[in-house]
């Protein structure tokens, strides 16, 4: 039997509809779909996300997988200050944030994480001695390999685990969590997080909590990865403001 599923306020904002929880709600909802007989899944858009969905306006299997998640979670200070402005009143919940309260939790017994190498998974096993982890190591370029995604649909599907971890990048993770809810054989719950098992384990340097609260994490990831995210940060990331612009002119109209 499935859960009750998690009840919150949902904010329509840049054409997707946010849930108004914050961390502690969001863990509990995550822990109760990851005990669900059907398939669910998170998604944690930022201002990167945005871009490239409203750049691929057209682009309907993309926005149906961001649509149709169970919990959309804003994962900037960017987009939430850009909200605030609107008169909207969205909760941040980063996906590192919540990654890592879900993992120190006592109730979550196993895990599973869709990406990464043997290290990685030797990095969490070492720092979360308390969880048995299961693997599936994605190839890249699985955006654009069809057969790799439904063998991480199949891994999902036959998985002992109840919480997911998609840390694969955006947008294959939304899409692939997408087609296993599509496929109708798995249960528990996916979450797309992308980057955040790298910054738990430490193989990536995440901003001191006063430059997250400043807004600047982008910066500290820009100077600490310029030639992976100079053309995402300089060049792609500043259309958020006239996506932001061109979306009040139409709401108020």
């Amino acid at each position: 039997m499935n859960p009750p599923s998690p009840v919150s306020r949902r904010s329509s904002f840049l054409g997707l509809d946010f849930d108004s929880l914050n961390e502690s709600g969001a863990a509990e909802a995550v822990l109760s779909l990851a005990l669900g007989d059907t398939f669910a899944y998170v998604v944690t858009p930022n201002v990167d996300h945005l871009v490239r969905l409203h750049r691929r306006q057209n682009d309907a299997a993309l926005w149906s997988a961001y649509r149709g998640a169970t919990l959309c979670l804003c994962d900037s200070r960017v987009v939430l200050a850009l909200a605030r402005c609107s008169q909207l009143e969205l909760s941040l919940v980063t996906g590192s944030d919540l990654t890592a309260r879900l993992l120190c939790d006592g109730d979550l017994q196993s895990a599973a994480v869709i990406g990464g190498d043997a290290r990685l998974l030797n990095d969490l096993a070492a720092k979360y001695p308390h969880l048995r982890f299961f693997h599936h190591i994605a190839p890249g370029g699985i955006l654009h390999n069809p057969q790799a995604q439904v063998e991480v649909a199949k891994f999902v599907e036959g998985c002992a685990a109840g919480v997911h971890f998609f840390a694969i990048g955006a947008p294959q993770s939304e899409l692939i969590c997408a087609l296993i809810r599509q496929r109708g054989k798995a249960a528990g719950v996916g979450l797309c997080i992308g980057a955040s098992l790298e910054f738990l384990t430490g193989f990536k340097r995440r901003a001191p909590r006063w430059i997250q609260r400043a807004g600047l994490e982008w910066l500290f990831r820009l100077t600490s990865e310029p030639a992976r995210l100079w053309r995402r940060y300089l060049l792609e990331g500043p259309a958020i403001f006239r996506i932001w612009w061109r979306w009040r002119l139409n709401s108020s109209r």
